[in-house]
């Protein structure tokens, strides 16, 4: 009998929602899961590894990978940075029959729709406006400036949550990624 083909989630959501500490949690607790790894242009935040939680490139790898066709979307995030889905891992983990989550942005989001159709996208949501705005502050990762820039991001992005399929409520990490994760499970095709 033939194996199913898993079908790839896309998760997204807004900036300081916790969509990395929710897919920490999952590569962390559910080894079946096979969680992309986005390619960008910042530099690493502390405690980040290059190609554990991004592979860290250069502007010029970036054009590079572009110009060879190697990103299954890529996008410019808050007017500085880009990421981008690296196409040769997500086709060679659903080949193997992996359950593909790829972390992305909103733009990169809608690419992997006109790309991907039958992925699942779901939104992560927090449980309040004024809680993202605390996580995003509490991070202290940015500065006044970025922040502002970020939160004016933040507020198109939540608009944009009826384009998902399903919505998460980031409310509990562990329940996040647990939910997520049944989820997962329940969507093979």
């Amino acid at each position: 009998m033939k194996s199913v083909r898993p079908r790839p989630v896309v998760l997204a959501g807004p900036t300081a929602v916790g969509k990395g500490t929710v897919s920490g949690y999952i590569r962390e607790h559910f080894p079946h899961v096979w969680l992309s790894i986005s390619a960008t242009t910042r530099p690493p935040r502390p405690g980040e590894e290059d190609g554990r939680h991004y592979y860290f490139v250069s502007n010029e790898e970036f054009d590079t990978m572009i110009e060879r066709g190697d990103m299954l979307e890529w996008a410019l995030v808050h007017g500085r940075n880009r990421y981008g889905t690296p196409r040769y891992a997500v086709e060679k983990a659903l080949d193997d029959g992996f359950m593909p989550l790829l972390e992305i942005d909103l733009q990169g989001a809608r690419q992997i729709r006109e790309s991907m159709p039958e992925a699942l996208f779901v939104f992560l949501a927090p449980p309040s406006w004024d809680e993202l705005v605390r996580r995003l502050v509490g991070r202290g990762t940015e500065n006044e400036e970025e922040r502002t820039r970020r939160l004016a991001t933040a507020e198109v992005e939540m608009a944009a949550a009826d384009e998902f399929d399903v919505v998460i409520v980031n409310d509990d990490v562990r329940r996040a990624a647990e939910e997520l994760v049944s989820l997962m499970k329940s969507q093979r095709t």
